[in-house]
Order: C-alpha cells, then structure tokens, then sequence
C-alpha cells in the first residue's frame, strides 16, 4: 500500500490510527513528495508485489498506475486497488466502493478483479513529448486553467470547493479556441475526456461511458463564460447536464487536441503538461480490485 504519510484530513487520520493493523496484512510505502508513489509502484512490481494499493485521492491513483505500467509486463503482473483518502475521489465513485475505509480495505482484502479500460495520453511537457495513463478523465481548457490557478492552501482550507473557487476566478478569463480531431471535427474552450461516467465527483458527464467499452466519451463545450457555468449548475445538479447546457458529444478510439494558444492537459484532476495531445484508450489493459 502507497501512503502519504504528511496526508490531512479525517481519512487520513483514520488510516493513520489503522496502520498497526495493516501493517500486519499489508507492506506500506511511504511517500515524501511528488512523483514519489510512482517510483514506489515501479520498485513494487520489480520486487514482486502482485496487489499494489493506492491510499489516497485521484492523484495519487495516476501516479500508481503509471508506475506499474512503467516496468515491462507490469500491467499483466499486478492488480491495482485504490483507499479513498482525496478530496473528490472520483475513481473510486466510478467503481461503486463504499465511503467507509473499514468496508472498502474488505473488499481490498477479498481481491475481486476485473479488468477495465486504460487511458493514454501523449503530450507536451518540460521540453519534450511525454506518454502518461489516465484511469478516468482528462481536460483541457476551463478545468485545467482551474486546477492551475488552486493553491495547496485553498485545498486545504476549503477542499473541494477550492476548485469551484477557482473555476470562478478562470471564468473571468480569455481562452484560447482547441480543436478537436477525432471521427469528426470540433471547437471549444473547454473540451473533457472520460473513460468512465464521472467528472469532478457524482456529476455524470458522460452517462453512457464505460470503462469496459474500449471508447473515450468527449464533451466538447464551445464557450466557457458566466452564463454557460450557470447553464453547467443546473444541468449539473437537475441531472440533465445536456439539456440545459449544449455541448457536443462524442466517442472515439483516439483524439488529438491542439490549440493556437497555451492550454494545459490535466489527467484524472492534475496537470501534467501542454497542448497538442493525442488521446487514445487501451481495452482491458488495467486489472482492478472492485466490489
């Protein structure tokens, strides 16, 4: 099990006062920074594990699984398990787990598996071209400029919310135009990417994806302004997201974003790098400890 040690909150003072008990059933891995737990994930697979667990938020689940997948065969070797402890936990909604962490290291316990889709994403970044896997979703335009503009302080203090914060600082914003190349051609300012239903907790922006289904569902919103983010909340809280506010939609084995201006690319809610990207989806590649 990959934990953050430094980790705040409720959840995570909950698995700290457990660790006693699951260092009896588990070997945990400590992290100290970024990047850290896939390193830890890689040296796992090298050591042998054949279970590696995730204890923390959508973050910290990406990390994991690209450090199994950065060791030949590791995808094939090891089932990949996820402890909610983040602030949104949208993966872990996606799979159905409980909100009880007593319940959920059960399920981890009986080790279920099946297998699901896995996203891969090509992009821009620190100077050179950059493959990483995404296990839910990704985002250009509005969200990624929103998780570039929240502060650690922010997160801290007001969790998910902080996002809404600065979602709403970005909405002041200009946004470049991003073209969309896929089965067919589109534009927007904001364009999201999803492997399963969910986007940014229980908002269902995607009803008909799958992550069996071996396609990418997309939704491509052609302006983000005050009005638009009004016609998002209603959608977004009367469940018919889509009626009240238009966006196109589609699903693709892969796609290619660009974009004249400077976008970022955010995999499963962190940026990782920049515009042009090429998204594919590779079938069954991820085998998962689910309920």
């Amino acid at each position: 099990m990959i934990f953050n040690p430094s980790a705040r909150g409720a959840k995570a003072r909950a698995i700290r006062s457990h660790l006693d008990i699951l260092s009896g059933q588990a070997v945990l891995y400590a992290t100290a920074g970024p990047g850290d737990a896939r390193a830890l994930a890689a040296r796992a697979v090298r050591e042998g594990f054949e279970t590696i667990i995730a204890a923390g938020g959508d973050g910290t689940a990406n990390e994991v699984v690209n450090g199994i997948g950065d060791v030949a065969e590791g995808l094939n070797r090891v089932r990949f398990g996820v402890l909610p402890l983040g602030t949104v936990n949208v993966f872990a909604r996606e799979l159905r787990l409980p909100s009880n962490l007593r319940r959920v290291w059960e399920i981890l316990c009986r080790a279920k598996e099946e297998r699901i889709d896995l996203g891969r994403a090509e992009f821009n970044g620190q100077g050179r071209r950059e493959r990483r896997y995404f296990i839910q979703l990704a985002g250009a335009g509005l969200d990624s400029r929103a998780i570039e503009l929240v502060t650690l302080e922010t997160k801290k203090q007001l969790g998910a919310l902080a996002y809404v914060v600065a979602g709403w600082k970005a909405l002041g914003e200009t946004h470049p135009l991003i073209t969309l190349e896929a089965s067919s051609r589109a534009t927007g300012e904001l364009i999201l990417i999803g492997n399963g239903r969910f986007y940014g907790g229980p908002f269902g922006f995607f009803p008909n994806a799958s992550l069996g289904d071996g396609l990418l569902d997309v939704c491509v919103f052609p302006k983000v302004n005050l009005w638009r983010a009004v016609q998002l909340a209603l959608g977004l809280f009367t469940g018919r997201l889509h009626r009240f506010c238009p966006a196109a939609q589609l699903s693709a084995l892969s796609l290619e974003l660009t974009s004249p201006g400077r976008v970022l690319l955010q995999l499963d809610g962190e940026n990782v790098g920049e515009l042009p990207a090429t998204l594919t989806v590779e079938p069954g590649a991820l085998r998962v400890i689910a309920p």
